[in-house]
């Protein structure tokens, strides 16, 4: 219902936006293959873009890492710190609300420091939550309740500035296929992060060295974003506008 009802923004919004008729391409084969043959297509031009592959690279792994914390702290509370149900859902509610607080003031930050600056920070704040959820003490209500806000402050702004950023990063008149791509290749890797978890789980049978070995997805997901040129890339791609968020600021580099 959440989904539906935000839908209905964009319809009205766009519904009589202006079309290029002119660079739309025939559809190859049955509309069930097209979208298939459009991806590899979009892998393929890609290719020419090696600095917006390789932030692609970087958030598909820290990305992993974001999806499989909020997805298991759930369950990480529940076994593991023993909380209980109406807490669960406390902290669950608090992370909505607060999460789009957090997206707005890291929008800020990005504003005067760039955001792939503000990205690498919150990535490390990440590493932090992950190391506090490690020793967290069970029966805490309030103690969990304390990370998730510190959880959310992230959350939300990891995921936009990643957008935004990687939006610049776009040639001009492919972003529907790159953000296609961009999409089904975070639903793709998701697999990877509950992987981890169960495997430490399995072999340590610990909660606590399961959630901390998601660490590893923020570690090598910052390390490859700090090797992004976001400039270069931005160069490259041909993007006509250069908003402050890229460089944060008129005279700063990213």
């Amino acid at each position: 219902m959440w989904w539906a009802l935000f839908m209905l923004v964009p319809l009205r919004a766009l519904r009589n936006a202006p079309r290029d008729v002119e660079v739309r391409g025939q559809v190859r084969g049955s509309v069930v293959t097209a979208g298939f043959h459009q991806l590899g297509d979009t892998l393929r031009h890609m290719r020419a873009y090696p600095l917006t592959l390789l932030f692609l690279l970087a958030y598909l792994i820290y990305y992993d890492g974001i999806n499989t914390v909020t997805t298991l702290a759930a369950q990480y509370g529940d076994q593991e710190l023993h909380l209980s149900d109406n807490t669960l859902l406390t902290a669950i509610l608090i992370v909505q609300f607060t999460a789009f607080g957090g997206a707005l003031l890291l929008g800020r930050f990005a504003q005067r420091w760039g955001a792939k600056r503000v990205i690498a920070w919150s990535l490390v704040v990440w590493i932090g939550v992950v190391v506090c959820a490690y020793f967290l003490p069970a029966n805490k209500p309030l103690a969990f309740d304390a990370l998730a806000i510190g959880l959310s402050i992230v959350l939300g702004g990891t995921q936009a500035l990643s957008r935004s950023l990687f939006a610049g990063m776009i040639p001009r008149g492919k972003e529907a296929e790159y953000f296609s791509l961009y999409e089904v290749s975070s639903s793709g890797s998701s697999i990877f992060g509950t992987l981890l978890f169960g495997l430490a789980l399995q072999n340590f049978g610990s909660y606590r060295v399961a959630i901390v070995s998601l660490m590893v997805f923020f570690v090598v997901g910052l390390v490859l974003l700090v090797r992004v040129d976001v400039a270069g890339a931005v160069a490259a791609a041909g993007t006509s506008c250069r908003p402050a968020w890229v460089a944060g600021g008129t005279n700063r580099r990213v």
